[in-house]
């Protein structure tokens, strides 16, 4: 019982440290470019894309990171970032269907699926049911 503490413990403080060097830095990045034009920047640049799933444009960042990296990423810049529970929620569902799309885009090639497929179909959906959401979302709020 003790060494299943202890390993549990361990596993725990590792996992921990994994995802902290993934979401402090992006965290850090993003909040600092809060602090300069950039942000405001690239908020004006994809208000109108954005804009179809009712999400601000700093959420660009969010599912850019989300897709290109991995969740945790998109995880810290949602922190830096002022979201509503609604914005999140469309955010996470989109990324459930098309994160990391850069590793398991190589996953699904070993596996010889068509990866043109594959991709359309996963930001496909993530599009579609980002709208869906959106629309729900903006009927709520």
């Amino acid at each position: 019982m003790i060494d299943s503490i202890k390993t549990g413990i361990k596993k725990g403080i590792e996992t921990t440290w994994m995802l902290g060097k993934i979401i402090i830095p992006v965290y850090i990045f993003i909040t600092f470019l809060k602090h300069t034009p950039v942000l405001d920047w690239i908020s004006n640049v994809f208000k109108p894309l954005m804009g179809v799933f009712h999400l601000p444009g700093e959420a660009a960042i969010v599912l850019v990171l989300g897709n290109a990296l991995n969740i945790y990423a998109a995880l810290g810049a949602i922190k830096a970032i002022s979201l509503t529970p609604m914005q999140i929620t469309t955010i996470g569902i989109m990324l459930s269907f098309s994160h990391s799309l850069f590793v398991e885009t190589a996953v699904v090639k070993k596996l010889d699926a068509n990866i043109g497929k594959v991709i359309a179909l996963r930001v496909g959906l993530a599009v579609i049911v980002g709208i869906m959401v959106g629309q729900v979302g903006a009927l709520l709020c």
